[in-house]
């Protein structure tokens, strides 16, 4: 026997360095890819001992053994040892000193580079599942706060300038609309990943006959990886995932500025429930948003795991390279942050309150209907650059006089415009703006409850 007692130490002649050992170990943060791990071996040991490679006995022996250290590894029992580096060696160690010699054949057509790519692709898989069902709870969270506040206007802004009256609602179903790009992105990623990896063993396949497309088949897989090279050394699911995610946590980071700015006095326009708050050491009168500031914060760590697992895989030949054991702090981070965040906006957004007195005052501000009345002034056939000019002087006007151009008398607004009558008033008001709304501006009210009719009806479809 070589002097290095490692599963691959037969070449060696002598121990690992101990520095070593605690520099290239892994287990400390991938033991969490046990469970994978362990449906990943059970799946290759069926397939051996269909294919006459294992004997049943093996098979039985093999299958019972890993549910067994999938009990105590979950019941708190299992000891991780940083000597055996990583998860799939301590599972692999443990097993083999239970059952003997059936451990020791477990890994017979079969490297941890396919081994950890099988693994880390079911855990990408589980991690969506969970993701799709987070993001389903915001989005039926935005939905049923948009048919809350489907009449309560507010104003629209571009540049964080008043811009147009909308409503509430609307708004609510923009964020949606994020939401569901979001998880179509999940869904695509979750599609194109979903192929085996197992029987591409170190980089070149196996002599044994096995049977693929079974493992695929029993690990719900929809088919099997074409390229062993590429196959142990892609990570591009795990790049694309971190994309979406960091898609998601842009847009709840966006969310969290618009709450932010809302929940300030300047604003008003919403209370965050004390429980998503936190307040001053110093100051007591204080009230602050918490929440939504850490998310805000934790985008950019989100943003940051995408990086470096892009700048990790940029200058690898293939194929598999140890810097990939780099690839799951990074994966592992962006999966728990996407998720605490996704959990407490699920938990957050139906507790929102809507000041709605406050929202109808600002929308009544800084001229938001002044489109309207240039639209107005086109339809009674002026060009619209020309009505453009028109109206720009009569919202100097208006300024000057501080009121609003719906407050001024049907003199003074004729001043700038003959074609101006008195139905202008029907368009020039808050509500006559909303209502002037085509159909994919979903701006009124009515358009808006139209808007989450079509949603709710979708998805029982």
């Amino acid at each position: 026997m070589s002097g290095n007692q490692k599963l691959w130490g037969g070449r060696f002649a002598e121990s690992t360095s101990a520095l070593v050992e605690k520099f290239s170990e892994s287990v400390s943060f991938d033991a969490r890819l046990y469970r994978q791990d362990i449906r990943g071996s059970q799946a290759h040991a069926k397939m051996l001992g269909k294919v006459g490679v294992l004997s049943a006995d093996d098979v039985g022996q093999i299958v019972a053994g890993l549910d067994a250290i999938l009990a105590d590894i979950e019941a708190g029992r299992f000891e991780w040892s940083e000597k055996l580096e990583d998860v799939h060696m301590n599972i692999e160690a443990r097993l083999t000193e239970a059952i003997g010699d059936a451990g020791k054949r477990l890994h017979t057509g079969r490297s941890r580079n396919d081994q950890v790519a099988t693994d880390l692709r079911l855990y990408v898989r589980d991690v969506i599942d969970e993701l799709l069902t987070l993001l389903d709870r915001v989005a039926d969270g935005l939905l049923d706060l948009a048919e809350r506040e489907a009449d309560t206007v507010m104003p629209g802004f571009t540049h964080l300038q008043i811009a147009q009256p909308v409503t509430f609602g609307h708004h609510m179903l923009a964020w949606r609309e994020q939401m569901l790009r979001d998880r179509s992105r999940l869904v695509d990623c979750r599609r194109r990943m979903n192929l085996l990896p197992l029987g591409s063993a170190a980089l070149a396949g196996t002599v044994y006959p096995i049977d693929r497309h079974y493992v695929a088949e029993l690990l719900g897989f929809d088919g099997v990886t074409e390229n062993s090279l590429d196959t142990v050394s892609d990570r591009d699911f795990a790049i694309e995932f971190c994309a979406a995610a960091s898609l998601i946590l842009v847009h709840l980071s966006r969310w969290s500025e618009e709450l932010i700015l809302w929940s300030t006095p300047m604003f008003g326009f919403v209370n965050l429930p004390d429980r998503f708050c936190t307040g001053s050491s110093i100051m007591p009168q204080k009230k602050n948003p918490d929440v939504p500031e850490l998310v805000r914060g934790k985008t950019g760590r989100v943003i940051g795991n995408l990086n470096a697992l892009l700048v990790l895989m940029k200058g690898q030949p293939l194929a598999y390279n140890r810097d990939n054991q780099e690839d799951k702090p990074p994966l592992f981070d962006t999966v728990d942050t996407v998720s605490i965040c996704l959990s407490v906006y699920a938990e957050m957004i139906p507790a929102i309150e809507v000041r709605r007195d406050n929202c109808r005052a600002a929308a009544a501000k800084g001229f938001s209907t002044a489109t309207d009345l240039a639209d107005y002034l086109v339809k009674k056939g002026l060009p619209f650059r020309d009505a453009h000019h028109a109206v720009g002087s009569t919202v100097a006007y208006a300024q000057q006089k501080g009121c609003d151009i719906a407050e001024l008398s049907l003199a003074e607004l004729r001043q700038f415009s003959e074609l101006i009558g008195e139905d202008v008033y029907a368009r020039i008001t808050l509500e006559g703006s909303l209502n002037a709304r085509d159909h994919y501006g979903a701006t009124a009210p009515a358009q808006v409850r139209a808007a989450i009719a079509r949603a709710r009806a979708a998805k029982k479809a």
